[in-house]
């Protein structure tokens, strides 16, 4: 009989975290996964709704900021691999509340270190790996200018917000506690993920929701910052991959090879919904340009050549076909897009885009 191997997934009722923990219980055997989320206001069991009866999958509600209660997770189930998805992750919020970034993001993953550390040192670690999934933001921006520019691996961390700080703070504690105890830490950073299950103040899917009500279309500033177009599922292979095959005390940047601006996206999103609709009240007309944000990275680019040459990783879903995908998601799942816009989401939304 085949072994079962365990997985410790925190955060995995949110956005990425939930289609990885769909997309390994979808392509593995033999595998179960402890899933830990404080259930914070973009943590939604929704997402993992079709896993329900599946016994291969655990739901554990903790904050991994809770010593003593991921202490006991971790003795409980012994898992030979944690990836720690878990953080705050929305940039401004973290404008208007640095603290709470400082201290899920930073104090929460030096938390879930410690407890991974001291369960796993007696073993002398074998077979065990902790992974971090973290963000291309943590390299600060790059220049329109020089579109032969991109982040690679050694480019130097230079955050910019409160959440891309407290994102490299947490990457440097991760190489930490793999030079100074030998802890087998992975990293990833990635670009911009879209695609099912993203929580709507994010860009693709607060377009998509705003353009499908006829809501205007808040875009910063000019709309010409530009980002590297990752999507989720193409992500969480390179997770999987960079898991199974990577370099302990190593990072990985994983980028989609789809640089596009944000007002770019924006048309792209109310042409499609347009067409899908068959509605002509979505138009560019929807669209309005509101004060910038503070700090704001003009351009994100990442070179993945690394995870391509080391272990074979390509992004497979190009931006035309995915955002086609992304919208046809969010069209046939309409009660799970009005469940979350639902309260103190739409509390927050009038605070930070009402009166720009």
């Amino acid at each position: 009989m085949a072994t079962t191997t365990t997985y410790l997934v925190t955060g995995g009722a949110g956005f990425i975290g939930s289609n990885f923990v769909l997309h390994m219980l979808g392509t593995r055997e033999n595998i179960r996964i402890v899933n830990v989320d404080a259930l914070t206001y973009a943590g939604n069991l929704e997402n993992l709704a079709s896993l329900e009866g599946d016994d291969r999958h655990i739901f554990v509600q903790a904050d991994i900021r809770d010593r003593e209660k991921m202490a006991e997770i971790i003795a409980t189930y012994d898992p030979a691999y944690v990836v720690n998805f878990a953080a705050e992750s929305h940039v401004d919020r973290s404008i208007t509340d640095p603290g709470s970034f400082a201290s899920t993001n930073v104090g929460g993953t030096v938390a879930l270190l410690d407890c991974v550390l001291a369960a796993w040192r007696d073993s002398g670690f074998r077979g065990r790996r902790y992974l971090q999934v973290s963000t291309d933001e943590v390299y600060g921006s790059l220049a329109i200018e020089r579109p032969d520019e991109f982040f690679r691996e050694d480019t130097p961390l230079s955050p910019h917000s409160p959440y891309s700080a407290s994102k490299a703070s947490a990457d440097l504690f991760v190489g930490a506690y793999h030079d100074t105890f030998g802890l087998p830490t992975l990293i990833t950073r990635c670009s911009n993920n879209y695609g099912p299950y993203q929580f709507p103040e994010k860009l693709i899917p607060l377009m998509i929701n705003n353009a499908l009500a006829h809501r205007e279309l808040p875009v910063y500033g000019d709309g010409l910052n530009v980002r590297d177009w990752l999507y989720v599922e193409d992500h969480c292979r390179a997770i999987e991959m960079v898991l199974d095959g990577g370099t302990p005390g190593e990072v990985y940047n994983v980028g989609g090879h789809n640089e596009r601006a944000n007002i770019d996206i924006v048309k792209t999103i109310i042409a499609e919904c347009s067409k899908a609709k068959n509605d002509p009240e979505i138009n560019e007309g929807l669209i309005r340009h509101v004060t910038d944000r503070a700090g704001h990275d003009r351009r994100y680019g990442i070179a993945p050549d690394k995870i391509g040459a080391e272990l074979g990783w390509q992004p497979e879903t190009r931006f035309e076909v995915g955002i086609v995908r992304t919208i046809e998601w969010y069209l046939s799942h309409l009660e799970w897009m009005e469940h979350v816009t639902s309260g103190q989401y739409m509390d927050y939304y009038q605070k930070m885009y009402a009166g720009r």
